[in-house]
């Protein structure tokens, strides 16, 4: 039995900068699933996602496994450096697909939904992040991610292509950024305890509603252990609440048990993880 790809649709670009195409599974010639490809350009490189992977026939034949292979090869041709999948956390047989192709669990989503404004330990103070203070505090945030994306598995040309990238997508026009909240958090002294970058729309929910997203939470190195990480978590619920904002969301990296720890602790739970390989 012959397993193949044959594009489902055209070929067309994304709002990015890439290229996406959905894709037919087919088995001797019939449809038996489907996936999508996606190219995304992360400065001067390409990186490739694999999404809406299915097989509606044939089941545990390895029709999976073969689809997943050949859209790597599609996106090998398309210059893509390496590959993410993002799996949902219910769908157990996918991420154990990914584990046999070689992928590694990079990071988690979590997400909570908010209902009641939480208080503020005494003493926290939230200021705003200005114009005057935004160079200084975008150099810590970018040196911050680009530790936690080599930590994940990215080399230092990945790391920082991505970092570059998604602070010049993601903060256009700096600290007056529309809809994103910016804080640095302080106690009884002069020096800032650590920095919360908030995005209060990223997309809708299914039901309409906004999904806001913690994008950094950074405790200044002097100042961790004390506790400072979750008032900042708070301070983003609190933010997102007075905005009208219920949902929240994050990404933790894998490997800072830390952060996962918290986010337990606070009531947040795995949504979906993200998994990723290198492809040359």
């Amino acid at each position: 039995m012959t397993t193949t790809l044959r594009p489902e649709g055209p070929e067309t670009p994304t709002t990015a900068g890439g290229r996406t195409r959905r894709w037919q599974i087919r088995a001797n010639g019939r449809p038996v699933g489907a996936l999508r490809t996606t190219s995304v350009p992360r400065g001067n490189q390409l990186w490739g996602e694999i999404a809406e992977l299915e097989v509606h026939e044939g089941r545990g034949r390895g029709r999976g496994t073969i689809g997943a292979l050949a859209a790597e090869e599609v996106l090998r041709g398309w210059g893509c450096s390496r590959v993410d999948v993002d799996v949902p956390e219910s769908a157990q047989a996918a991420r154990g697909l990914a584990a046999t192709l070689g992928y590694t669990e990079r990071m988690r989503n979590m997400a909570k939904r908010l209902t009641v404004a939480p208080e503020l330990p005494t003493g926290a103070v939230a200021r705003r992040i200005g114009p005057e203070d935004f160079p200084g505090w975008l150099a810590e945030a970018k040196q911050g991610y680009l530790r936690d994306l080599r930590a994940s598995g990215l080399s230092e040309r990945q790391a920082r292509a991505k970092s570059d990238a998604d602070h010049v997508h993601l903060l256009p026009q700096g600290a007056d950024t529309p809809g994103v909240a910016l804080r640095r958090l302080y106690g009884d002294g002069p020096d800032p305890l650590g920095a919360l970058w908030l995005a209060l729309r990223v997309r809708d929910l299914p039901d309409g509603s906004p999904l806001a997203w913690v994008m950094v939470v950074e405790v200044a190195e002097a100042h961790r252990g004390h506790g400072h990480g979750r008032t900042l978590m708070l301070l983003a619920e609190r933010e997102c609440l007075a905005a009208g904002v219920h949902d929240l969301g994050l990404n933790v990296f894998t490997g800072n048990e830390v952060a996962i720890r918290l986010y337990d602790s606070l009531g947040y739970r795995v949504t979906n993880r993200v998994y990723g390989k290198p492809l040359i």
